[in-house]
């Protein structure tokens, strides 16, 4: 029996309810606004070169939570406009800065709809459409980039994550003691990486309680790939000091070059010495789908573990990290516990079982959709068309006098300004530091430019000017004009530089 002062619930109506009618109108609406402002962003600049208090200012931001609401139509008319006037644009032809795609646009339909049903899907009681949908991505991707089949593995938000799946199943197959005994009751567990291996390692070892002096960073040739003898002399070290090698990391695409590290030795060595060969596959994992690539990117196929990134070259939008093992009880054995208020079948596949988050969205929408509409055909042709486009920009800044190649692997160039009365001096110390600051400086001035984006690497001491292309919009004429761009603003900032 309510109360008088009580609200009658018999006829709820939160505020957050919006009838079908409603719902399909702001829908339209947003869906016509969105389609015209995808359509747009070829056509202004990359991002703008605005402030933080300019970009809070454009939204309002900075008031006390409002204390009653407004309606939804009023909050979503200009969204869309105010978003993309103020945000950097990873769609646009000539974003090569970060290695971030473009959303194919049956991704976001897919989201909208995930977002629709709204799944957990971290049970398949909870999510049974959702969970064989992400089953058989997963399926999937293994195929693309010839991973044996019975492989497992799970969606997750991105590679750092995707790493750790792959790291802590590591640790549970090689120490499985630790996870009820802990760290204490083992011997120093070590592992081996590339001295150009993404930080994440860093994060896992940290996270992990093995700690980052744990991380034995192998140094690399002049291509930037592990030396395979540096790795077997620091194991066999290790070995007599009484340490425990449990894991090597293969790089298959670096951040900085893309470099591929030896992926087929180091499986070897790892099978000899039974230690878990996992593979950061996260940025270059999916150009072992495609022709005329390194042939040891194929070793992929070897690990034990290994992260790749939809997010990156399926071009499905963020969220979309994926981590597949080779044997699907090493991830059941990282992760699963049993607890009495979990009433799962445990005869079907429950996610929950397969990492770190028990609450999980429905990543595999997007991505699955996407493979459904281009195929392995269209994904092989698109890797392969990006990487070739790289080598085209490579191309044309070896043919400008004042530019300067520095390296050129899978989709990843890197590249510097050095004006022409420095050439002669390049190797020296004085022009060294001096083009190391005006490259420094040029990129700042680019990324607020906007006519292109482009980030940086440091490669021998070298700052240099890096693009990548996961980027199905760009074309032939958006990667030959990023060196002219680049001359261009830097002749401007060399002379601003040593007129001062």
């Amino acid at each position: 029996m309510t109360s008088p002062s009580s609200p009658d619930l018999r006829n709820r109506l939160a505020p957050l309810e919006m009838d079908s009618g409603e719902f399909r109108r702001l829908g339209h609406m947003l869906v016509d606004q969105l389609a015209d402002a995808m359509a747009g962003v070829a056509l202004g600049k990359v991002t703008p070169d605005e402030t933080t208090s300019e970009v809070r200012l454009a939204f309002g931001l900075g008031q006390t939570l409002p204390e009653q609401g407004m309606p939804a139509a009023d909050i979503l008319s200009s969204l869309v406009g105010r978003l993309f006037d103020h945000s950097l644009f990873n769609a646009h032809p000539r974003f090569f800065g970060y290695i971030t795609a473009p959303p194919a646009p049956i991704g976001v339909l897919g989201d909208l709809v995930a977002s629709a049903l709204n799944a957990n899907v971290g049970s398949w009681r909870l999510s049974p459409a959702a969970t064989e949908i992400e089953a058989e991505t997963i399926r999937w991707i293994g195929e693309l980039i010839g991973y044996p089949a019975g492989a497992a593995g799970l969606l997750v938000s991105g590679g750092n994550m995707a790493n750790f799946v792959g790291f802590f199943a590591a640790r549970a197959a090689r120490a499985p003691g630790v996870r009820v005994d802990g760290l204490a009751a083992s011997p120093q567990l070590v592992l081996y990486t590339s001295a150009e291996t993404h930080t994440w390692i860093q994060k896992a070892a940290d996270l992990s309680g093995l700690g980052t002096a744990a991380v034995r960073w192998i140094p690399t040739d002049a291509s930037l790939r592990m030396k395979v003898d540096a790795l077997e002399t620091q194991i066999d070290a290790d070995v007599r000091a009484g340490h425990v090698p449990f894991l090597v990391v293969g790089t298959a695409g670096s951040v900085s070059t893309g470099a591929v590290d030896p992926l087929p030795a180091l499986a070897r060595i790892c099978r000899e010495r039974g230690l878990w060969f996992h593979v950061d596959g996260a940025y270059g994992g999916f150009a072992a789908a495609a022709p005329n690539v390194p042939d040891d990117l194929r070793g992929i196929a070897e690990a034990d573990s290994v992260a790749i990134d939809p997010h990156k070259w399926l071009y499905a939008p963020l969220e979309a990290g994926c981590a597949i093992v080779r044997d699907p009880a090493a991830l059941r054995n990282a992760f699963a516990y049993h607890p009495p208020y979990y009433h799962f079948d445990e005869e079907v596949l429950n996610f929950v079982d397969y990492g770190p988050q028990n609450s999980r969205g429905f990543r595999a929408l997007k991505v699955w959709l996407a493979l459904r509409q281009a195929g392995a055909t269209g994904y092989r042709r698109m890797i392969a068309d990006d990487i070739r486009l790289s080598q085209l920009m490579a191309a044309e800044i070896v043919g400008m006098p004042d530019m300067e190649l520095g390296t050129q692997a899978l989709s990843i160039a890197t590249f510097r300004y050095v004006p022409i009365d420095l050439r002669a001096s390049v190797g020296t110390t004085t022009t060294e530091d001096y083009l190391n600051r005006l490259n420094q400086a040029l990129l700042d001035r680019l990324q607020r430019g906007g006519d292109a984006f482009v980030s940086n690497a440091v490669v021998a001491g070298r700052y240099l000017l890096r693009a990548c292309v996961v980027n199905f919009h760009a074309t032939q004429t958006d990667v030959e004009a990023v060196p002219a761009i680049v001359a261009r603003e830097g002749r401007l900032l060399d002379r601003e530089i040593r007129d001062v």
